[in-house]
């Protein structure tokens, strides 16, 4: 099966997830993507949906799904996203789609988080991808010094072809770490997320997910946390 294929495949299982009458946050990304494509074949199952980025919203509603905004919404059922790694304990690295300040905030107010992903994502341990921390563009610099000074090699994220500085949906920039090997997630969430400047750390260690369908050759297997 190709990657777009078990993406697919556990999109299509976490439908079996969704709360009949109920508002569904949605993630951010390919995986996230398909997921919003199987969501519409029942979208008049559901209230309508919270989204955790512009580009997430943007689909949802070209396929007529209601976009609720979070102040608005008093409980949401589940969330289902993607990671770009998740291990045994179901702590997570997201943030590769610039969508981590948001995806975190909707995370923590759903009663269940369902991860979606390929069978690559699982790791042994979180950190050969690199940890994206988005922060106040002011405080760039200084927070760059103190992750530096965690062991990681920060490096900006930049807009694709060019050396200006990439710009979240909250008008933050990200630093992206790399060289970290993440034995002690919560500990390192929290130590992060204490830095000056700091928005969010992609780190979802203290908020991980209750389930992750993950793609594999065999079939969609499930993770319970």
């Amino acid at each position: 099966m190709t990657q777009d294929e078990l993406k697919q495949a556990v999109a299509r299982a976490a439908i079996d997830y969704v709360v009949d009458g109920e508002i569904i946050g949605v993630g951010t990304g390919s995986t996230a993507n398909f997921f919003i494509d199987e969501l519409a074949k029942i979208k008049d199952r559901i209230k309508g949906a919270v989204a955790s980025s512009e580009a997430t919203a943007a689909r949802l509603r070209s396929h007529g799904i209601e976009v609720r905004d979070l102040n608005d919404v008093e409980s949401i059922s589940i969330y289902v996203d993607g990671a770009d790694e998740i291990d045994a304990s179901g702590a997570m690295i997201k943030g590769g789609g610039a969508a981590l300040t948001r995806e975190k905030i909707v995370a923590s107010v759903s009663k269940r988080f369902v991860c979606i992903a390929d069978g690559s994502k699982l790791v042994q341990t979180l950190g050969k991808f690199p940890l994206p921390v988005e922060v106040v563009p002011m405080a760039r610099a200084a927070v760059t010094r103190k992750l530096a000074a965690l062991g990681g090699q920060p490096r900006l994220r930049t807009k694709p072809g060019s050396e200006e500085a990439f710009v979240t949906d909250n008008g933050g920039h990200i630093i992206d770490v790399a060289g970290l090997a993440i034995t002690d997630p919560v500990a390192l969430e929290t130590e992060i997320n204490q830095i000056v400047g700091v928005i969010a750390v992609g780190l979802f260690a203290q908020r991980g997910a209750n389930v992750c369908l993950l793609g594999m050759a065999e079939g969609v297997k499930t993770l319970t946390f």
